[in-house]
């Protein structure tokens, strides 16, 4: 299969922009689910501010 130049550049663009997505949504994407899950029981609420001090 031979892809044209244009095809090429909008392949790279598309790549580069599902990496700067994963790169910067995957810690997020961790905490919201933590946070949305909740503690485990017998250990204290989760809170932005538990997050910050520990």
């Amino acid at each position: 299969m031979v892809l044209s130049d244009g095809a090429k550049e909008r392949l790279g663009v598309v790549v580069d922009v599902i990496q700067t997505t994963f790169h910067w949504g995957f810690v997020p994407m961790v905490l919201y689910l933590g946070f949305s899950k909740g503690a485990e029981p017998g250990m204290p609420p989760l809170s932005l501010l538990s997050l910050l001090w520990q």
